[in-house]
């Protein structure tokens, strides 16, 4: 059940001495204040436990019957929104009450991606997901907003309209018609991922009370799985024993190699610092961290190779293991290195993190539990993604074997 609990703020003081009243909303696990508009001084406060005892000043009957009031209009929107909502908060009781919510067939698909925009902004700055997928966010916003603009003319919608035929239409707009940067039509699998964030977005709205249910929720779009590309072990030795004549490409392939032998993607590469570096009761060096992607913990033990570049940046760096460079530099560099070291695949730094899964650690018989657990994968399904993709190789390879014997 809701519970309201009020108390006065000491920090404030009106002429008289007096001290507002404020009001405590709990509910399950949410909680949430508001003002009761009363006020009164320390001393009668106390002295009538908080109001409880008998009274007989006119004007503390006044505000207790106020605060009576209070704790009724509490108890009423909380059973109002049982019989519309499954989730309900603490914060959604309070905007029943001062009336801050609109009815819930007036809500707009600005207000709802608005909302859970909002929020995922503050956990960026708590840096408990990256900036990288924020923007993702409010790119689907934008593509959502422009399919509204081109379709009904409109810059807001209303939720409660949004039925199969719009999102279905809308589906077709972003893999036809929708243009970004000179290009039209978006990829199946962006087109897939973007309606994923819509969904998040539109269960978390659900979720506090926003709207009755997800018009999301029963997209079919399915994610068209590629091989992912990494390198074999002659191409990583190769740009291992390369030596370039410039220092921004020698640090590049540095960073890259980092990555091939720890599986740490570009945003996790940047927060890498000295104190992450753990060595346990047994002399190991670890590196321990949390993904920002999925803010799983993961610990990686410290291989000869990455030894060797953490040794060469030592007082280079500050603080930081390695040095920084944009993802779209590196990307940059790296077309560069393949080219010199004769590799011909389109080289990105995340071919490094896939590398590591494959060539490095499951090509030399790790458990797939442990390489899920250093790569930060929330479903050991990813990981076995990589062990596919090895399979294959390693029949190509037992092919070429057995031509050989015959």
């Amino acid at each position: 059940m809701v519970r309201t609990i009020f108390y006065i703020k000491t920090d404030k003081e009106n002429n008289d001495g007096e001290h507002p009243i404020y009001c405590k909303i709990r509910f399950k696990s949410t909680t949430t204040t508001m003002s009761s508009g009363k006020w009164i001084t320390r001393k009668r406060w106390q002295a009538t436990n908080h109001l409880r005892n008998p009274l007989k000043v006119k004007k503390e009957m006044a505000v207790k019957a106020g605060l009576e009031r209070i704790d009724e209009d509490v108890n009423s929107a909380y059973l109002k929104l049982c019989n519309k909502l499954e989730f309900i908060t603490a914060l959604d009781i309070k905007n029943k009450v001062t009336g801050k919510v609109k009815d819930i067939n007036e809500v707009l698909c600005n207000e709802v991606i608005d909302l859970h925009n909002r929020e995922f902004e503050r956990k960026v700055q708590r840096r408990e997901r990256t900036e990288a997928s924020l923007q993702k966010y409010k790119r689907v916003k934008t593509l959502f907003e422009n399919y509204i603009a081109k379709r009904f003319n409109k810059t807001q919608y209303f939720v409660k309209k949004i039925d199969n035929q719009l999102i279905y239409d809308f589906d077709a707009f972003l893999r036809y018609e929708s243009g970004f940067k000179g290009k039209i039509g978006i990829s199946n699998n962006a087109v897939v991922k973007y309606f994923q964030n819509l969904n998040t977005i539109f269960n978390y709205a659900q979720k506090r009370g926003m709207i009755e249910e997800n018009p999301f929720r029963f997209y079919e779009g399915k994610i068209v799985v590629k091989d992912a590309e990494f390198l074999t072990s002659d191409e990583l030795k190769a740009i291992e024993n390369k030596t370039f004549s410039t220092e921004r490409l020698n640090r590049v392939k540095d960073i890259f190699l980092f990555s091939c032998y720890t599986s740490y993607a570009p945003v996790d590469v940047e927060n890498l610092t000295t104190d992450n570096l753990i060595k346990d009761s047994e002399g190991t060096l670890w590196l321990k961290t949390n993904r920002q992607k999925t803010t799983i913990k993961s610990n990686v033990p410290v291989l000869p190779p990455v030894k060797k570049i953490i040794k060469r940046y030592e007082g280079v760096a500050g603080k930081r293991l390695i040095p920084t460079i944009s993802n779209q530099k590196i990307n940059e560099y790296l077309k560069e290195i393949a080219y010199l070291c004769g590799i011909k695949k389109n080289l990105t730094h995340y071919v490094a993190r896939h590398t590591f899964a494959t060539t490095v650690t499951l090509g030399n018989g790790l458990s797939i539990e442990n390489v899920s657990a250093m790569m930060g994968h929330t479903s050991i399904n990813t990981t076995r993604h990589y062990a596919k993709v090895l399979d294959r190789n390693v029949k190509k390879d037992m092919e070429k074997l057995s031509n050989k014997l015959k």
